[in-house]
């Protein structure tokens, strides 16, 4: 009996970004030139598949300056770091090397500028995540700062001058969920200021974008990304809140034939720092299980390139 066919149909744009292209070729540059090994604080972009090819290579991740050895150089992943962060190194004598987004870098600039004109601020964004520490790490005691994780925290938040309040954003969160907590941040603080542009960086929006537009019809979202990946848990929910079947995986290993059954109609898409390579094998995956047909939709075209730091 010959298979029936499933439609895999490939969201668009999906996988990596400006960003992440950035953060890695600066790992890499790195060792060409330093030589092996270099440090890495923290991982530099969240993808275990990208982290293994890296550490092949020399890299060494570490989330404890004082495990770096004096002198040696430091790259400061994508996500950002506090200035504390910074201040260790110095402390250490190590050479930064800084792969922050140059988005997540806008945000940076946005909170300073507030606390210098003596501003307490509020933060939407995950709790532990490295980017939001990093953030909240932009204020030595982080007094001036509060974090938000849903509507349910404003009302916790204790300010002493409503008129001198201003909020920012993690750059990998939901649209909808964001614009909701913004919404009502301006309902209880009126006067509060925000970025004149949106904190969400361009390519989480295209990739909510391109799942949005493609999720009415698909019975299966299959994510490709890794768990700690913000931007890559905000695919899979997109699909969760409209009771798709959806996975977030990261390795051909986790695809399971029974995920299949019964099913024509397949969206798949990866997270901003899923590269293409691992998106094929994947793909390569589910054509050993089942009969596929491979439908790539047209979408958002970035163009956009970060230039590098001095290396």
């Amino acid at each position: 009996m010959t298979k029936k066919i499933i439609n895999i149909n490939l969201a668009n744009p999906r996988g990596f970004c400006a960003g992440v292209v950035r953060a890695i070729e600066i790992v890499e540059k790195s060792i060409e030139k330093y030589g092996p090994p270099i440090y890495v604080r923290h991982e530099v972009v969240h993808n275990k598949f990208v982290i293994e090819n890296l550490k092949k290579k020399g890299a060494i991740f570490t989330d404890n300056i004082d495990e770096i050895p004096m002198n040696s150089h430091v790259i400061f992943s994508a996500h950002g770091v506090s200035k504390k962060i910074r201040e260790e190194s110095k402390q250490y004598q190590l050479k930064p090397i800084d792969a922050t987004c140059p988005l997540v870098t806008k945000v940076h600039n946005e909170v300073n500028h507030y606390l210098n004109n003596d501003y307490e601020i509020i933060m939407i964004g995950h709790k532990g995540h490295p980017e939001v520490e990093g953030t909240l790490g932009q204020e030595a005691e982080s007094a001036k700062m509060f974090l938000v994780e849903n509507e349910s925290d404003i009302k916790k938040i204790k300010v002493k001058n409503k008129d001198k309040l201003a909020y920012v954003t993690q750059t990998t969160l939901s649209l909808d969920e964001t614009r909701n907590i913004i919404s009502k941040l301006i309902t209880v603080f009126p006067n509060i200021k925000g970025p004149k542009a949106d904190d969400i960086c361009y390519a989480t929006q295209n990739r909510q974008d391109a799942v949005n537009n493609q999720l009415d019809k698909a019975e299966l979202l299959i994510v490709v990304g890794s768990n700690n990946s913000s931007n890559s848990n905000r695919l899979k929910e997109l699909g969760d809140k409209k009771n798709i079947e959806s996975y977030l995986v990261d390795s051909p290993k986790s695809i399971k034939s029974e995920w299949f059954n019964n099913k024509k109609e397949v969206l798949l898409t990866g997270g901003a720092s899923a590269p293409e390579e691992l998106i094929k094998s994947i793909i390569e995956r589910i054509a050993s299980l089942t009969n596929i047909k491979i439908n790539e939709f047209n979408g958002v075209k970035e163009n956009i390139i970060f230039k590098l730091p001095k290396i």
